[in-house]
C-alpha cells in the first residue's frame, strides 16, 4: 500500500545543513522567520521550493559548504543552510 503525500525515493529530512557531502535533496521551503532578506536572497540564488540541491564538499572546519543547485555551485555558511528545509533524495532500488 502506498502512502499518500509521499513520492517514491523521498524521505523526510531536515535542513540543508544536515546533509553530508555526496547527498542530494529537494528544497521544500526557505525559512524567513528571523531574516526575510536572507530568505529572499537564497530563493533568488536558486534555493526555491522544488529545486534539487547536491552537497559537493565541505571545508575542513565544517563551514562553508559547497552546494550544486540549478547548474552552478555556491558556498553557504551552515547558519544560512539551516534556513533551507529539504527532503532527502534516496537512490531508487537497484541504482548506484
Amino acid at each position: 500500500m502506498r502512502r499518500r503525500g509521499r513520492r517514491a525515493g523521498v524521505e523526510p529530512s531536515g535542513t540543508l545543513a544536515d546533509l553530508a557531502p555526496g547527498q542530494s535533496a529537494e528544497v521544500v521551503s526557505v525559512s524567513a522567520a528571523q531574516a526575510p532578506r536572507t530568505a529572499r536572497r537564497l530563493a533568488e540564488l536558486g534555493f526555491a521550493p522544488g529545486s534539487r540541491v547536491e552537497v559537493v564538499r565541505q571545508a575542513p572546519l565544517g563551514t562553508p559548504v559547497l552546494y550544486r543547485v540549478q547548474g552552478y555551485e555556491i558556498s553557504l555558511r551552515r547558519t544560512e543552510a539551516a534556513r533551507i528545509v529539504v527532503t532527502r533524495r534516496t537512490a531508487p532500488a537497484g541504482a548506484r
